[in-house]
């Protein structure tokens, strides 16, 4: 590549490329640690795409109808830094760049979404960038066909690199973007055919064009070193009908000493070799300077999307009062007054009916109360739903010519589901919530710990909860599933006993601004154990009184979710023997954890013997077990230890000793 050709081509473009390049060696070499050459590589694309394509402004980072601008490749953190440093983020200062990697700075090594205005999502595990990107731009079409082209109309554009486009979860991504011709989607290749072992051949042969058009994505392809070819592939790609690839074929390390090779990818710091590549670009300023007339440039780019910011406040404030006052609202994830009144109404009517049902059919019940009420939820279901019963009668499916409708076929996608609600969660305006069977949490699982790092109040619903699905076997049986979910910070697992519960749960839910949610759910047909109606919600304690011991408390039941009932029933053998026994519900035991001491200590006192019982592992409950005045020598379980079977459901909890009777023969040898 010769570094004076492009230099003497473009002379302006370059020099404003090379402070991109030169704050990253700058900044890589200070922490002597991180990732140089996809920023170095792909400098010349975002210095493009900022100047002539993406709406954005400064001053307002958080505006709704922005152009989204998604760092997928996330190791290459010190390209968005040194954007948003250039373009005058107020946050991201000349402190914070040469603190990059530092504690307490917010550079971290790779971006985090909350920490830094400008960074729409947290990245760094490859594909998850892509991934969200396609729940960005459902969103964008969403309510652009919602609320019109004057409130939402912008774009989602994305920079990938070859690691991202290896991941699984980007085929999930670009299958449901192609199907739903999400034509404000772009993604910008770097194609630079290197990985930290080497060349990208070692590994991979895809033809990624081929791949994304058989895919249902329009394919472009550019110089990425050219601005004038860039700029004409961004704007063909604008011009598509359908999600677009930009093929952007760079160089690894541009100028550098580790051009091309793999050892380009990584932290770059030979002191030498740094200027030596400075020296290559024609650049003259110390570390961490950039000359005024560059800065000035860079610092003008966001006059434009400040006018269009002003502008559209203005058509923001023409709606009529109430569009205006829910579009707000949805932003601020604010839900209506009236909805803690349809809970109370629906528990009330659970109180006086007591119906007998699973769980996944009281949360269809809870959902179809819900909807109507909390406008922008969105559902779906990974080709579950009639499994899931995340469907209802209002919601309409989001498709190709319904852009209105808030319920979502993803397909046997979970990753990419649960990636795109994420982005959905973090686009604005839009809550989602998804489906598919608790044990295939596995498939979902890295999208959902980046839910609880990033804070999105996304909710999984998880059905088919325990060995009670029964004949489908242990394939589909989870037993250490809510262990993993509960080990989760910032997660809130529900496990509801019944249709007060659940409607509880989603109360909870829909009211999180900064925690996802996970609802575990059953397949078999549970008793109502929630007989008495309150309009407190109980399931936000975490834990409580279900039934109170009757004459002297010798033992405590801590039950969750399908179990509940078998606790009741050992409860009636045991009171019908004078043992005095308490049942206590523990729906969410992250929120019992959150109560304050006189709470947990009136719900599980020190004296009785407790016995936990749930269809899952004992991980997470020695907690309430042994701690919180507990003792070993007076605590035991009743739940898995091993892997399920495939027979009815009945049968399971029998041979797996998870009965009403095994719950009195612990008690007993307990006391």
């Amino acid at each position: 590549m010769d570094i004076a050709a492009l230099r003497a081509r473009h002379p302006d473009h370059w020099m404003r490329a090379a402070a991109i390049r030169t704050l990253t060696l700058d900044a890589v070499a200070a922490a002597n640690s991180g990732h140089s050459g996809m920023p170095i590589g792909m400098a010349d694309v975002a210095t493009v795409l900022f100047s002539k394509h993406l709406k954005f402004d400064p001053t307002a980072p958080r505006w709704a109808d922005r152009d989204r601008f998604i760092l997928s490749a996330g190791h290459g953190s010190m390209l968005i830094y040194s954007l948003l440093y250039l373009t005058g983020y107020a946050d991201v200062t000349l402190d914070q760049i040469k603190n990059f990697r530092q504690w307490g700075a917010i550079t971290a090594g790779h971006p985090e979404y909350g920490h830094v205005s400008g960074v729409e999502t947290t990245t760094g595990p490859l594909g998850q960038g892509i991934a969200n990107s396609v729940g960005f731009a459902m969103a964008e079409e969403h309510l652009r066909a919602k609320y019109g082209a004057k409130i939402q109309d912008h774009y989602t554009y994305v920079i990938a690199g070859d690691g991202c486009l290896m991941e699984g979860v980007s085929q999930e991504a670009i299958g449901i973007a192609g199907r739903q011709k999400l034509s404000r989607l772009i993604v910008l290749w770097d194609n630079n055919d290197i990985t930290i072992d080497g060349k990208v051949s070692l590994s991979d042969v895809t033809d990624q064009r081929a791949r994304f058009a058989a895919s249902g994505w329009d394919v472009f392809h550019c110089d990425g070193h050219d601005p004038e070819d860039i700029d004409r592939a961004i704007t063909a790609a604008k011009a598509s009908p359908r999600p677009a690839l930009i093929d952007c074929k760079t160089h690894i390390a541009l100028g550098h000493a580790a051009q091309d090779t793999s050892k380009g990818h990584g932290a770059l710091t030979d002191k030498a070799q740094l200027e030596a590549a400075k020296a290559a670009y024609g650049w003259t300023a110390a570390p961490f300077t950039i000359p005024a007339e560059i800065k000035t440039w860079w610092e003008s780019l966001g006059k434009p999307g400040a006018s269009a910011r002003a502008e559209w406040e203005t058509r923001l404030a023409a709606l009529p009062t109430g569009k205006k006052a829910e579009f707000e609202r949805s932003f601020a994830l604010d839900v209506p007054a009236k909805l803690a009144g349809a809970i109370r109404a629906l528990k009330k009517q659970a109180a006086e009916t007591q119906p007998k049902l699973a769980t996944r059919s009281a949360s269809e019940q809870v959902l179809n109360v819900i909807n109507p009420i909390l406008t922008e939820t969105f559902g779906g279901s990974a080709d579950l739903t009639g499994s899931n019963n995340t469907k209802t009668a209002d919601l309409g499916a989001f498709d190709v010519d319904s852009r209105k409708g808030r319920y979502m076929y993803w397909g046997i996608r979970e990753h990419g589901m649960s990636s795109a609600m994420n982005g959905m969660a973090l686009h604005g305006g839009v809550r989602p919530y998804s489906g598919t069977f608790m044990a295939f949490t596995d498939y979902a699982r890295p999208a959902m710990r980046l839910s609880a790092l990033m804070g999105l109040p996304v909710v999984y619903v998880m059905t088919h909860d325990s060995i009670g699905l029964g004949e489908d076997g242990p394939t589909h049986q989870p037993v250490e599933h809510l262990a993993i979910s509960r080990s989760t910070p910032n997660t809130l697992v529900f496990r509801p006993a019944d249709l007060t519960e659940v409607a509880e749960a989603w109360e909870i839910a829909f009211t999180q601004k900064t925690t996802p949610s996970v609802m575990a759910l059953s397949r078999q047909n549970l008793v109502a154990v929630r007989k008495t109606h309150t309009n407190q919600n109980m399931t936000a304690k975490g834990g409580y009184i279900l039934a109170e011991a009757e004459g002297k408390r010798q033992a405590i039941l801590i039950a969750t979710g399908s179990e509940v009932e078998i606790a009741m029933k050992a409860r009636d053998l045991l009171q019908a023997e004078g043992i005095g026994t308490r049942v206590v519900s523990l729906p969410s035991m992250e929120l019992f954890a959150q109560q304050d001491e006189a709470w947990r200590k009136k719900v599980l006192p020190a004296g009785p013997v407790r016995v936990g019982i749930e269809a899952g592992v004992r991980q997470g409950w020695d907690r309430w077990l042994l701690g919180e005045r507990g003792k070993e020598a007076k605590a035991d379980f009743v739940g898995m230890s091993s892997f399920g079977a495939s027979a009815p459901y009945d049968r399971l909890y029998k041979e797996f000793g998870i009965t009403a009777e095994a719950t009195v023969a612990k008690v007993k040898a307990l006391l």
